[in-house]
């Protein structure tokens, strides 16, 4: 009976079963891996909205200059409004300029005028800006030179 112990005793042992100690050590291991990958998580979706809005005020921008060189050769001046889209305000503003001879040296700037759009939005604790521009040239400059 007793050498039937012994065997009940070494098999239990030696029986490949994982400790508490171990237990307590893996999962110590999987929790801190976990935290890792749940903060990696909150940064991508943190990145993912900043890339949405950004790319919504570039929708916007261009948006803004097309409507304005839809109009043919715009006039010079300013517009500007705000825009609400998915609960963020966007503030836009358009400029129409002449290119003065002072900006683009040695060229014959008459006609041509730059289109600026400016949009600026609430992001976190400060504002974020984008700011797109093109230039346009005035087509009747060519039909009133060759009168």
């Amino acid at each position: 009976m007793a050498r039937l112990n012994r065997n009940i005793a070494r098999g239990f042992l030696c029986s490949g079963a994982f400790t508490l100690l171990e237990v307590i050590i893996a999962l110590s291991i999987a929790s801190i891996a976990l935290l890792a990958l749940l903060k990696l998580h909150l940064v991508s979706t943190a990145l993912a909205e900043k890339a949405e809005l950004t790319f919504q005020a570039t929708l916007l921008a261009e948006g803004k200059i097309a409507e304005t060189l839809a109009e043919g050769y715009p006039d010079l001046g300013t517009t500007g409004d705000i825009v609400q889209h998915g609960g963020t305000p966007f503030h836009w503003r358009t400029e129409v300029a002449d290119i003065y001879p002072a900006q683009i040296s040695n060229l014959n700037t008459e006609g041509i005028r730059i289109i600026s759009v400016e949009v600026e939005w609430k992001a976190g604790l400060g504002n974020k800006h984008l700011n797109m521009s093109t230039y346009v040239a005035d087509r009747r400059l060519n039909e009133t030179k060759a009168k």
